[in-house]
């Protein structure tokens, strides 16, 4: 049986620097750790993949020889990724008894929120593969400071907790860095422990410029608040407390 955690989650939502501490983290406590990375786009990561997407595709090939764009390239390499499966699962394979696997993934959402293939992979691993998996779900905390973007980042959690069906640890990332961002209206356990909303909904209605959307996000906030499953951790890389946390919520989500 195989053990880890996939990291998703927006650009610049801090996946790879998530993945190099939480390597450092279990490393210092005995743990064997092999970070793969998913993102066909990225060859500069400041680690060494153990696998690497990148020698199956990459998406500077696919936009060379297909024409396609970014986002369009990136689709195909996950496509292309569901239709060679087992070419990852061959390259897990030696490493499976022995570490345990930290899975650096693409920023685009709409991989993880909307189209099939990489969830596809995904249930072929847990199901097929007899992997327990669970998803550390980014969010940079600096969207709290914006209640718009707040509830767009608490829809965006949902949906990849709804569409990727696994065990699932939201994280409010950077934390150490929220005084440059400016004053949140209210307490960082607020946003984290997802609240009333209808504070949020009447701190957008007081404002002159985001009133008209009240109504649009009194809606978005009763969807969110009547599935009831979004919960951020608070967490700084910088912070041994916080990572500790989020690894032992991991770590219970998946058995380990």
């Amino acid at each position: 049986m195989g053990f880890g955690q996939l990291v998703t989650g927006p650009p610049g939502a801090g996946k790879t620097t998530y993945c190099v501490g939480m390597k450092h983290f279990y490393e210092l406590r005995g743990r064997r750790v092999a970070i793969v990375n998913l993102d066909p786009a990225n060859d500069v990561a400041p680690y060494e993949a153990a696998v690497s997407l990148e020698d199956l595709i990459s998406v500077d090939e696919v936009q060379e020889e297909l024409g396609l764009g970014p986002n369009g390239a990136m689709i195909y390499c996950m496509e292309y990724l569901e239709k060679n499966a087992d070419w990852l699962r061959d390259a897990l394979t030696p490493l499976r008894d022995t570490h345990y696997f930290i899975f650096d993934c693409p920023g685009q959402l709409e991989l993880f929120n909307v189209h099939g293939s990489f969830r596809n992979v995904l249930h072929r691993m847990m199901n097929e593969w007899d992997y327990r998996l669970c998803t550390v779900h980014l969010s940079d905390s600096h969207l709290c400071c914006d209640p718009g973007s707040y509830v767009s980042a608490l829809l965006v959690t949902l949906q990849s907790m709804l569409h990727l069906e696994t065990p699932h640890v939201s994280v409010l990332s950077k934390i150490d860095m929220l005084e440059q961002y400016g004053e949140l209206a209210f307490s960082l356990d607020y946003y984290a422990e997802v609240m009333d909303l209808d504070y949020i909904v009447e701190h957008i209605g007081n404002d002159p410029k985001l009133a008209k959307y009240k109504k649009l996000t009194s809606g978005l906030c009763e969807v969110i608040e009547d599935f009831g499953l979004v919960r951020f951790v608070p967490m700084s890389i910088e912070d041994e407390e916080t990572v500790s946390r989020v690894a032992t919520l991991v770590d219970k989500s998946i058995g380990y």
